[in-house]
């Protein structure tokens, strides 16, 4: 495990809260919550870079060039 940084984060008060609860409910601290989610969340942000990296390369089709093929095949 990495050595931990300490950092001052305000949490709003029902957030606080409802990671109190979790915390004691799951005989976690607090601290590795907020971890546990930010890890998550930065995974999805690299998904998503990842996956939009993959698709520059699609070719593209302007909004009215969209509509006006959805029209030609009877879907508008």
């Amino acid at each position: 495990m990495m050595t931990p940084r300490r950092s001052t984060v305000y949490i709003e008060e029902p957030l606080h809260k409802a990671l109190r609860l979790k915390a004691a409910e799951t005989d976690q601290s607090i601290s590795d919550l907020v971890n546990a989610a930010v890890r998550r969340s930065l995974v999805e942000d690299a998904e998503d870079l990842e996956l939009s990296q993959t698709r520059m390369a699609e070719p593209t089709i302007s909004f009215s060039e969209f509509v006006a093929d959805l029209k030609r095949r009877g879907k508008l």
